[in-house]
């Protein structure tokens, strides 16, 4: 019924006047709600309506033609706008057109296709990506081991995974919550899980999981993950047919020489890093900078977007666009990244550049890509276990909640020829 109603109130908008003719949602400091604005977006492309994405201009604002439903809707979700006349929609094409000026046009065509891995008992406030979806009206899928190895990730444009462990070790809780009862009920999950899926062990199960998502990008997916499941799921593609988890974990030592054989060549991001197998310590291995991050401090702690040329790097571009470029930092089991463990090939969006550590990545496999940011929640400096969820009416402007919602709608332009 919405569509319908919104394709009849796009007939009508032809007919009105030349001189308010485009709808404008600027993304800079006037905008009243950064985050609810790509909800709108999401919403109107859902009706097959264009949107144009103005890449660096007022940090990188949206456009579309006037119909009422939107000016409707944005009004009712306090989404700032303006409807401005085809003179000034052509004076700032104009303006992005021009060759010194560092800014483009991107048209986004079509809503993606959201899911977000995450197991049975997930709540949306678990994980910060489903948390400002939900916030922004953004819907999505929920799924699981099951399902994705029986085969459902191609029916989806964008694959977020929740703060996973892919290791098979659990999260690494062992030492703090080995005797808390939800942590005793997900290990009783996941082990009934791989002897459904017909594996002798978790960390079995988690491999295969992790094979599939590789594949899901291989074919053209975009795979966006933060905190946990971004180390973790690098380590478990290196260590594919490795046991690297210790008893505790899989009723057996790991392999004696599982560090030799961890190959880097499969992996998406990093490279050399060295495994922690004791289930004593509280990380998966030396990729994680949670250490260097702590010794800074709350106070001290930021990380630098890079400014990169919009008319030729165009999709870190996209990535990028925020109304701040210095961005407060926030912790996480895995909250940024040593930078001399990231592999050359890889794009580094963001950086704490003082403490030689990275928190924004992305990087293309086969016809996909996939972004990683460190970090659990933007909002929430160190979230702990059984702390409340985040209250995203108090950060509508939020600018690292605003990464995450830019590789949302990434792939509703991802179709288009890159220069060369």
């Amino acid at each position: 019924m919405l569509r319908v109603a919104l394709w009849g109130l796009l007939a009508v908008a032809c007919t009105l006047p030349a001189s308010a003719s485009k709808i404008l949602i600027p993304m800079d400091k006037t905008q009243a709600d950064h985050l609810k604005a790509y909800g709108i977006v999401y919403w109107v492309l859902e009706s097959d309506v264009t949107v144009d994405w103005l890449l660096n201009y007022r940090s990188g604002s949206f456009m579309l033609d006037r119909i009422a439903a939107v000016e409707h809707e944005c009004t009712v979700r306090g989404v700032s706008f303006n409807v401005i006349a085809d003179a000034q929609a052509n004076a700032i094409l104009s303006e992005i057109a021009d060759p010194e000026a560092n800014m483009e046009v991107v048209k986004l065509e079509k809503a993606p296709r959201i899911a977000v891995y995450a197991p049975e008992g997930f709540q949306p406030w678990d994980d910060a990506v489903a948390l400002v979806m939900t916030y922004a009206e953004i819907p999505y899928d929920k799924i699981y081991d099951r399902q994705v190895l029986n085969g459902v990730l191609p029916q989806y444009d964008w694959l977020h995974l929740h703060h996973e462990d892919f290791t098979g070790q659990y999260g690494k809780f062992y030492r703090m919550f080995r005797n808390a009862p939800w942590y005793l009920d997900q290990v009783r999950e996941a082990e009934a899980m791989a002897k459904e899926t017909g594996y002798a062990k978790v960390s079995q199960m988690k491999g295969a999981v992790a094979g599939k998502i590789r594949d899901y990008v291989a074919g053209g997916g975009y795979l966006f993950t933060m905190c946990s499941g971004t180390d973790s799921y690098d380590i478990a593609l290196s260590a594919e047919g490795v046991d690297i988890c210790d008893t505790p974990f899989d009723g057996d030592p790991p392999d004696p020489r599982a560090q030799q054989k961890i190959d880097y060549n499969k992996t998406f991001a990093f490279t050399d890093f060295k495994l922690i197998t004791d289930p004593m310590v509280y990380e998966f291995s030396d990729i994680d900078a949670t250490d260097i991050h702590g010794s800074i401090g709350e106070t001290r702690d930021f990380f630098t977007l890079f400014d990169f040329s919009a008319k030729w790097d165009v999709v870190p571009t996209m990535l990028c666009q925020n109304h701040e470029q210095v961005i407060h930092g926030f912790m996480g089991q895995t909250t940024a990244f040593r930078k001399n463990l990231v592999k050359p090939s890889v794009t580094i969006m963001g950086e704490n550049k003082p403490q030689s550590t990275v928190k924004y990545v992305h990087g293309e496999f086969g016809l996909g890509q996939w972004t990683f940011y460190g970090g659990h929640d933007p909002e929430d400096y160190q979230h702990m276990v059984g702390d409340p969820p985040t209250d995203l009416s108090l950060f509508p402007n939020s600018p690292g909640y605003r990464l995450i919602l830019n590789n949302i709608l990434f792939p509703a332009a991802r179709k288009r020829k890159q220069k060369t």
